[in-house]
């Protein structure tokens, strides 16, 4: 059995308790909702300004919004009735959220399984209990920071590790997947390894624009580039065209738009990251600095303890890094999730 749980970060002990596991021991050492950033206001909404019908000759010459240098002949106050009418269209259209109109495309099931990745539909396993585990503390903790002001911040989170083969594609691809089955939820998964995409191949999806083509082309629309699956709740954005300038473009002002505009009014739809190994590449430490919570993928035969610390430093932009541990074929715990639903007795 493979074993996903959190290990605490290299240099932090503590006692272990009676029964517990490695989750329940590392949740004891991290304690970032101190450090977490203050949101960012929202812009204030727009002045919409109505008229009667019979003051619109007047209107032709007057402001419709005045200021302290406008002469004094500011429009007639409009009835409370037709600033209503006008009003709540613009409200409504303000408080819409952003919705991905993309082609939606099947996902081919027995590629997943192939992977050893969660198949939809498909029959309870281990490797499904254990990403329902994982994915309920990210849950948790999104509704937390949600409660703590934290901002749309709070929607995103971000996969890494120190190098490449220790995991982090495998599990970003099981979180998304095990999220998506979320009742109220849904996922938007983030190709952002521009360097060596691989979600799109994983899924069996057409390639197309993405998250580097939305940053380096100012007109286009990031909720233009979401493809969509068969999979209910479940969205793909491309990590789109490569360019040796990937870290200075994440680091612009406009990933702040982009990533804001991807969960505009959608409080229930959490975006993960797919980034680069932090160790490998400067883009993972970039968006670090858009996220509220970090998931360190630790290799059991693979990561090294210094490699371990020097990449939660490099992440260390983010509140809130956490640690998964991947690859492990024993359980301290004594623990066997999945085999529930095929006891008898």
């Amino acid at each position: 059995m493979t074993e996903h749980s959190k290990i605490p970060a290299p240099g932090q002990t503590r006692k272990r308790g009676p029964g517990e596991s490695l989750i329940e021991r590392a949740a004891g050492h991290f304690d970032f909702n101190s450090m977490i950033a203050r949101p960012v206001p929202l812009p204030a909404e727009p002045v919409v300004s109505a008229r009667p019908a019979d003051d619109a000759a007047s209107a032709a010459e007057t402001p419709a919004v005045s200021s302290p240098a406008s002469p004094p002949f500011a429009a007639p106050t409009p009835p409370p009735a037709p600033a209503r009418d006008v009003a709540e269209p613009v409200a409504a259209a303000y408080l819409a959220p952003t919705a991905f109109a993309g082609e939606h495309h099947p996902i081919d099931r027995e590629l997943l399984r192939e992977q050893g990745l969660i198949v939809p539909e498909g029959t309870v396993t281990a490797l499904l209990e254990e990403f329902r585990i994982v994915k309920r503390q990210l849950l948790v903790q999104a509704a937390d920071l949600r409660r703590q002001k934290a901002g749309a911040a709070a929607q995103r989170v971000l996969i890494s590790s120190p190098h490449p083969g220790e995991g982090k594609t495998y599990c970003a691809l099981n979180l998304a997947l095990s999220i998506a089955a979320e009742k109220e939820s849904e996922v938007l998964l983030v190709d952002a390894d521009f360097a060596k995409p691989s979600i799109l191949s994983a899924l069996g999806l057409p390639g197309g624009p993405g998250l580097m083509d939305a940053l380096m082309d100012e007109t286009i629309d990031p909720a233009e580039c979401v493809l969509g699956t068969d999979i209910p709740g479940l969205w793909v954005m491309p990590a789109g065209d490569a360019t040796i300038n990937d870290s200075e473009y994440i680091a612009s002002s406009r990933t702040a738009r982009i990533l804001d505009r991807l969960t505009e009014n959608a409080p229930h739809r959490i975006v993960i990251f797919d980034s680069p190994p932090a160790l490998a590449a400067s883009p993972a430490a970039e968006l670090a600095k858009y996220v509220g919570q970090t998931v360190v993928i630790v290799r059991a035969d693979r990561t090294g303890q210094g490699a371990l610390e020097d990449a939660i430093s490099l992440l260390g932009a983010c509140p809130n890094v956490q640690l998964l541990l991947n690859g492990t074929h024993f359980s301290p715990s004594g623990r066997r999730f999945g085999s529930y639903y095929g006891y008898k007795g």
